[in-house]
């Protein structure tokens, strides 16, 4: 029996076997010969940026896209919320993750936040809050550093403090504005 594309050389050496693949040859893998052992692969695991990591899965509780939480959220590690809250989260040293099926409805008071999802209620947050493009947040923010994304939705007051002040308390009235704009001063 001769496959397409081999050739087999009957005569004084009967064991020579050559084989040639022809581009056009279509022959299933199972039925070419084998000429070196097959060597096993490593399969390499994607590489995924750094950012994605930041929290260990096990160091971050999390409220599903099914679940509905109300009252107060108190705790001592990081939360992602795709599911729907109402009351206030109290997480001061930890982020917390809105994800985009997350609805909020509550004052937060954390050390940083993303929002993928939407807010509704005041944010206080030690270090940041970061509003992606997917993103909506409607109150008062008082935060070390905010950014928010092109295609975001933000409607509320924004008070910039420095990380060792401390923040004002969220739902409290803004600071008085000066009666005239003082002079730019270098």
């Amino acid at each position: 029996m001769t496959l397409p594309g081999t050739s087999f050389s009957p005569g004084k050496d009967a064991r020579t076997l050559s084989a040639m693949w022809k581009p056009t040859d279509t022959v299933p893998s199972s039925a070419s010969p084998t000429l070196e052992p097959a060597r096993p692969l490593h399969a390499v695991p994607p590489v995924e940026p750094a950012a994605r990591h930041a929290v260990a899965a096990s160091d971050q509780a999390v409220i599903a896209k099914g679940l509905v939480v109300s009252g107060e959220i108190t705790g001592t590690e990081s939360l992602f919320i795709d599911g729907k809250v109402e009351g206030s989260i109290h997480l001061p040293g930890n982020r917390v993750t809105v994800g985009r099926n997350g609805l909020v409805a509550a004052s937060i008071d954390v050390r940083e936040i993303v929002v993928l999802g939407k807010i509704r209620g005041n944010v206080s947050a030690s270090d940041r809050v970061d509003i992606r493009a997917e993103g909506a947040l409607t109150g008062d923010v008082v935060a070390a550093r905010i950014s928010i994304e092109d295609g975001a939705y933000f409607k509320g007051y924004i008070d910039i403090c420095k990380p060792d002040a401390k923040p004002a308390v969220p739902g409290g009235p803004p600071p008085a504005m000066p009666d005239k704009p003082r002079p730019f001063q270098l």
